[in-house]
């Protein structure tokens, strides 16, 4: 009913949780995967919070409204584990947290995802842009989470 996604739809994200590579992102972007979500360094950066981490489920769902209740607890446990490595790995004041529904909601990509960003006092998030990015540029930050996130058990 509030699916936006047209008929022939290739879902980028679809293709990261199932190992494969999308337009713009690469299997080394990502930091987690388990067998209900993936979480992955986005191809692009706020150039005050770069490294921020984008959590998927693995199971192809639009938006909030088809998101399934124990999906949602899966990737909020997966946001707290990003959210403590972002805080460790960073040394960031703060961690913010944002998603996206329907194009009036500035969804752009047809399935559920969740932003968790690194904060800084005055880093004007909201306010800025953002840009496109390299591999070469998302490697160090995802290497760095990485190993954080999988040294730790729930």
């Amino acid at each position: 009913m509030y699916n936006h996604a047209p008929d022939d739809y290739i879902c980028p994200f679809c293709l990261i949780s199932q190992g494969l590579e999308s337009a713009r992102t690469t299997q080394q972007d990502v930091i987690y995967r388990n067998n209900f979500v993936t979480a992955f360094i986005p191809s692009h950066f706020w150039e005050n919070n770069k490294g921020h981490v984008i959590i998927i489920p693995n199971e192809h769902f639009e938006n909030i409204y088809d998101l399934p209740d124990e999906l949602g607890t899966q990737i909020h446990r997966v946001a707290r584990r990003v959210a403590l490595a972002l805080k460790e790995c960073y040394q960031c004041e703060g961690v913010s947290t944002r998603q996206h529904n329907e194009p009036g909601g500035n969804q752009d990509v047809w399935h559920y995802h969740l932003h968790v960003f690194p904060r800084y006092k005055g880093d004007n998030l909201y306010q800025m842009q953002r840009r496109p990015t390299t591999p070469e540029e998302r490697l160090p930050y995802a290497e760095m989470l990485r190993h954080y996130v999988n040294a730790r058990e729930d």
